[in-house]
């Protein structure tokens, strides 16, 4: 259950992703909240996010037994359990983040992903 929930807050941040590389106002909720809209520079990092989120999301999928095994347990276990540390200093960065928006939204998503993919790893 953990894996269905991590894998969904991953696709619906890689949506908004998709929509900051659009140029959409959502610039406040990443990247300390510097821009509304992000600058060209910044959006091709946003497109590096996107492919981060949906190989995690496969990741999460894969460790819970929801696919079949791209790589074996181990790797599988130790790629969880590195994505849940990032998550996890994702989370006292956007803590940390001088944007509310980031603050308020992107904290908690990030704090549940962490757990997420660490409770997915333990499970493994």
């Amino acid at each position: 259950m953990m894996a269905i929930l991590g894998t969904v807050l991953l696709f619906a941040v890689a949506v908004m992703e998709v929509l900051l590389i659009f140029g959409l106002p959502l610039g406040e909720f990443t990247m300390g909240g510097r821009y509304k809209v992000l600058p060209p520079a910044l959006r091709i990092a946003a497109a590096s996010s996107i492919i981060l989120q949906i190989f995690g999301a496969l990741m999460l999928l894969q460790g819970a037994g929801y696919m079949n095994m791209w790589f074996g347990l181990t790797p599988t276990k130790v790629i969880c359990f590195v994505f849940g540390g990032f998550f996890a200093v994702n989370t006292v960065m956007n803590l940390i983040s001088p944007s509310k928006k980031e603050k308020y939204v992107m904290t908690p998503l990030a704090a549940i992903e962490a757990v997420c993919f660490i409770i997915t790893a333990i499970m493994i």
